[in-house]
């Protein structure tokens, strides 16, 4: 058969891309083959030859050679082949998406794959496959809150511009206090990790009691000032303030702080009026997520508190302070990076 066959004409431009896709490790494996082929062809193989070469039969050679010759290289890329029909028609699948973007029926709260297959009659990875294709996901939902405080704007340029570019030779310091931490004590010792075992600790526990700790996070160098107090009231709130004044005796204080009650009383407010280098820079109503030391408490309850095991309070406390002291040892400056105006796009909301 390929024996007898005419030369095939090959142009030297298509003779450099032939090469080319045989060399080429993301040409599809079948047309690189195909092209092998041709390239034998052109160098007057003969058909059997080429077929033993290339693992193809002399049937399949004497039709790589009339495809090239007819149409070229788009001649050797794959034909498409015939198969089952879909099962999924257009009309099912543009259901099944109208049907996820409307409100499930009553008692549900979302569509789950298999909720929907049974009300469309296809099967759940039917949903799934097409659940994917439209980048639909509905058992995820995500939360967003704005500002119902009528001076947002004012405040967020007022405490980002504090991050941003602090005032010269002024001290900048975000506070907060984390109340209610709980000594909780394990019932059983702790399990150590172990090889293929994570550390594990009961589920039972017993409750010793609360302590709330007041912390001031200085910007520009990342060290905390902390204190366990065993109430959360305005006066304690003043002395941990007397006592960040007498750190910092002298200096500028401007402190970022949220909305609370303690932090507005009469007392506060009284001792502020005496001591003008002390300003306060509140956060706008619901948006304490502004203030850069809730940042550091999330730090906290990861790292020290979450997976402990306190006998009582005063242990509690101390293992806080432990940890306050090995912070303080190489403290983490955390960078604002993000600008007023994207903050107030997102968390503010505008009248129509």
């Amino acid at each position: 058969m390929a024996n007898h066959a005419r030369p095939l004409t090959v142009t030297a431009a298509d003779r450099v891309e032939l090469e080319r896709l045989q060399r080429s490790p993301s040409t599809p494996a079948g047309f690189s083959r195909r092209a092998r082929a041709v390239v034998l062809m052109a160098d007057n193989v003969p058909g059997i030859e080429v077929a033993r070469l290339t693992d193809y039969t002399p049937v399949q050679v004497s039709r790589i050679r009339r495809r090239f010759a007819q149409e070229g290289l788009s001649g050797l890329l794959d034909r498409m082949r015939p198969g089952r029909p879909p099962r999924m028609t257009e009309a099912k699948s543009a259901r099944v998406v109208a049907l996820t973007l409307k409100r499930p029926p009553s008692g549900l709260t979302h569509w789950s794959t298999r909720e929907l297959a049974t009300r469309v009659g296809v099967s759940h990875t039917s949903v799934h496959r097409i659940w994917k294709a439209h980048a639909l996901q509905p058992h995820r939902v995500e939360t967003f809150k704005f500002s119902t405080d009528p001076r947002a704007e004012e405040k967020i340029r007022d405490v980002v511009g504090l991050y941003l570019n602090p005032p010269t030779n002024a001290v900048v310091l975000s506070l907060d206090e984390k109340t209610q931490i709980q000594a909780l004590d394990r019932t059983q010792p702790l399990l150590p990790l172990r090889p293929h075992s994570p550390a594990r600790q009961t589920h039972d526990y017993r409750r010793h009691g609360l302590t709330s700790l007041y912390a001031a996070l200085e910007i520009a160098s990342g060290h905390v000032l902390g204190e366990c107090s065993d109430r959360h009231t305005g006066a304690d709130f003043l002395r941990f303030l007397q006592g960040l004044n007498r750190r910092y005796r002298g200096r500028e204080l401007h402190v970022v702080l949220d909305n609370s009650s303690t932090h507005s009383t009469p007392e506060v407010r009284a001792w502020l009026d005496a001591h003008p280098k002390i300003r306060f820079h509140f956060t706008p109503t619901g948006a304490s997520w502004l203030n850069m030391i809730e940042a550091w408490f999330g730090i906290l309850t990861r790292k020290s508190v979450r997976r402990g095991s306190f006998p009582s309070v005063r242990a509690l406390v101390r293992h806080i302070e432990h940890y306050i002291a090995h912070w303080n040892e190489n403290p983490t400056p955390s960078v604002w990076t993000k600008k007023p105006a994207d903050i107030i796009r997102k968390a503010v909301r505008r009248s129509r």
